[in-house]
């Protein structure tokens, strides 16, 4: 099924696309629903259960601060970073549901983390409850947030698979069905993707929202290595890419590199992003946002080195590498996932090391075949990757991780492109194993911090 390249890239807020994105659409819904089933004003106490994934690690992922900006009515994109709403919430003792109705509210009363129980249908379940003055059930509602910010209700996910796909020109759900479609078109993966897009909406407000996108990459990157200080929570850790940024140009200006100092700059550009999430900043899901730095990091690095070499002119080439990497995201959203409570990092930091290579090869003027080899190259390296955020915090490792999988999306880039195309593993297969690998992995490898680094490196 084609997911939207809006879909699968969309502006918000960190640390998480699932656990703070995703819960604060959750929440901004059902306080609308209130409204359209006429049981706002009737509504004197609304009460949120966080299961699973979003329990064990909700508080280091702000997933309890995420409900409230949503039963607020906030949205993520247009969100007033500068504006502490929560403090409001918590002096006052109230909530304003959806901008219009003002009840009681306490959050340690009000949302519960109920962290011994995993709803079956997905580990990142959430249930609300709208409540009368006197107790009585108004309205409730279960949500999943599936991976990306993206939410279904409990009645989707038992029809997921039943749910109408989008009625676009180029229908696929494997990449081999891309690839025969793109050679019997005669057109480009890029090219498949755009008309596609271009069936939803305006060529140019897509074309517009795409350099929306691009421009939002960068001006994280730019506040990531522009704001020192240490990352919220008990870490204390202290944001690395001002420090990287400096000791870089100093280098710069003394006329003191060397053939690699390129690698130090993806990785800072990554840090910067990746750090910008883990702060509660703006950025872009690519496709989650524990995930964020990867893709921004090496569209830096086409935008700095790489173009140079590539058959576009920069503006298209950037289209181009956008439009690719979404295909490659439509691939493992149809067959596998993309959130780390279901299948490990692999489906986090490894899916964008796939989407960014793929896109870069793309920018560079690689055919279809050796797109798909990038994209599998840099997943086959990726299978495995548990997800064990020491303290439930998406800082350690998941800032450096962000930065090693943006350097190795570019070395899958180069492999691919010093070939012809012909590979011996085909991208579907590496999904297929990915997924595969996800489902055989131990919960406590999926986001719960219960293995791994979570447990075995520090305690909180």
């Amino acid at each position: 099924m084609y997911t939207s390249l809006f879909d699968i890239f969309a502006i918000g807020i960190g640390p998480s696309s699932s656990h703070t994105m995703g819960p604060m659409r959750a929440a901004a819904q059902f306080a609308k629903d209130l409204e359209e089933q006429d049981y706002l004003s009737r509504t004197a106490r609304v009460q949120t259960e966080l299961y699973g994934s979003l329990a064990l690690t909700g508080e280091g992922h702000g997933t309890p601060s995420a409900v409230v900006y949503g039963l607020l009515g906030l949205d993520a994109e247009t969100f007033d970073l500068n504006k502490d709403y929560l403090a409001h919430v918590q002096s006052s003792g109230q909530i304003t549901l959806g901008d219009k109705h003002t009840i009681p509210f306490r959050m340690e009363q009000d949302i519960l983390l109920n962290k011994e129980v995993t709803l079956p249908e997905h580990s990142n379940g959430m249930r609300l409850r709208a409540l009368t003055a006197t107790g009585e059930q108004l309205y409730e509602e279960t949500f999943f947030s599936v991976g990306g910010g993206a939410v279904r209700r409990l009645c989707e996910m038992s029809c997921q698979n039943t749910i109408a796909a989008r009625p676009v020109p180029y229908q696929f759900r494997t990449c081999s069905e891309l690839i025969e479609l793109c050679r019997k078109e005669n057109i480009t993966i890029a090219g498949a993707v755009r008309c596609n897009e271009g069936s939803l909406r305006p060529m140019q407000l897509v074309t517009h929202r795409i350099r929306h996108l691009c421009n939002t990459m960068s001006a994280a990157i730019e506040r990531g290595i522009s704001t020192p200080g240490t990352l919220p929570g008990p870490l204390k850790l202290t944001r690395r890419a001002p420090i990287i940024y400096s000791r870089l140009e100093k280098l710069f200006h003394d006329n003191r590199t060397d053939a690699l100092t390129i690698i130090d700059w993806i990785n800072l550009w990554a840090f910067a992003v990746a750090e910008e999430n883990a702060a509660g900043g703006r950025v872009v899901t690519a496709p989650t946002m524990g995930s964020a730095g990867v893709l921004p990091a090496v569209l830096r690095y086409y935008e700095r080195y790489g173009h140079k070499e590539s058959p576009f002119p920069y503006e298209t080439g950037r289209e181009v590498f956008i439009l690719t990497a979404s295909a490659i995201c439509c691939l493992y959203r149809a067959n596998a996932s993309i959130s780390g409570a279901e299948v490990g990092c692999q489906g986090e930091v490894g899916v964008a090391c796939s989407m960014a290579a793929a896109g870069l090869a793309a920018a560079m003027g690689g055919t279809n075949e050796q797109i798909e080899n990038a994209a599998e190259i840099a997943m086959e390296h990726n299978l495995g990757l548990t997800c064990d955020p020491i303290c439930g915090l998406v800082q350690v490792p998941c800032i450096e991780r962000n930065a090693i999988g943006a350097v190795k999306a570019v070395n899958a880039t180069r492999l691919a492109l010093r070939g012809d195309g012909s590979h011996y593993v085909s991208l579907d297969s590496v999904i297929a194993t990915m997924y595969e690998t996800g489902q055989n992995l131990r919960s406590g490898y999926k986001e719960t911090a219960l293995a791994g680094l979570a447990r075995n490196a520090l305690t909180c």
